[in-house]
């Protein structure tokens, strides 16, 4: 087995893209240095949008929705469709080496992010499939009684995968997946739920608590997650991510990626966003 780090960021405002930049750092060393994380990290009132999303024919109108609702947008540099992060959404990462011998398909890379959560929740019957009427959905949406809770999108860069999860753990998600219909409503307006963008009905998606009739805090459920990571791979070493970043990463590394987000982010609608 690889050796394991697990990191923890602090919770991070949109015009800050150190989790993007630090994921692909991160899938870079996992390959050079036969290493696996668990990597945490958390926005605040933030639409994650995806590539696609910034395509969509009437964005100026969506993301002016969007503000309205208090949120503001950040396009990701992973996964095709958008997602919201607040305080009771916790992102999880699951980065490890492609294994040369027997290489790890794309479904097979999602498998393991699934069975990481099914260990860290033993109590609850878990699915995976597409639950077509949530935000960003795909084919390993995570869900129980057929209502999403968890969506996972996947990066590789040079042999090293990673596994990226936004998991609902509380808070007032009928309000998240009206904020994301209405933001798909104005960007699309005649079109919407057409052309591979999804018809949002809030109802699909549940927070984890309510489908475990639970009260959990995001920290209550870094804590089960790590259990579970310690069960499947080597116990970890139990890092601060901005530490991490000190010691392993060049400051011409650092600012090469932190250039690329800005870049991906130079969007007309989105420019008086960004401070950096």
């Amino acid at each position: 087995m690889y050796p394991t780090t697990i990191l923890d960021q602090k919770t991070y405002h949109t015009n800050d893209f150190t989790p993007f930049a630090l994921t692909d750092i991160l899938t870079e060393y996992s390959k050079k240095n036969n290493t696996v994380f668990l990597h945490f990290w958390q926005y605040d009132q933030t639409v994650i949008l995806g590539m696609k999303d910034t395509r969509a024919p009437y964005l100026k109108d969506g993301i002016k929705e969007l503000r309205d609702l208090g949120f503001v947008p950040v396009v990701r540099n992973s996964g095709g469709l958008g997602i919201i992060s607040d305080s009771g959404i916790l992102n999880i990462s699951l980065i490890f080496p492609q294994n040369e011998d027997a290489k790890i398909s794309i479904d097979d890379a999602y498998k393991k992010m699934l069975t990481l959560t099914k260990v860290a929740f033993p109590e609850a019957d878990i699915q995976a499939f597409e639950v077509t009427h949530s935000y960003c959905p795909g084919t390993y949406d995570l869900s129980i009684r057929g209502k999403k809770f968890a969506g996972i999108a996947q990066r590789r860069i040079k042999n090293g995968i990673s596994v990226m999860m936004y998991l609902s753990v509380n808070g007032d998600q009928q309000a998240r997946g009206s904020a994301m219909k209405k933001f798909y409503q104005a960007s699309l307006q005649d079109d919407f739920g057409n052309n591979g963008y999804p018809a949002v009905i809030p109802e699909s998606m549940k927070t984890l608590e309510t489908l475990l009739a639970a009260s959990f805090t995001v920290e209550e459920v870094k804590q089960r997650f790590i259990h579970a990571f310690d069960q499947l791979y080597l116990p970890g070493q139990q890092l601060d991510s901005n530490q991490w970043k000190k010691d392993h990463v060049l400051t011409d590394e650092w600012t090469a990626q932190i250039d690329r987000m800005q870049e991906r982010n130079k969007i007309k609608e989105l420019a008086h966003d960004y401070t950096i």
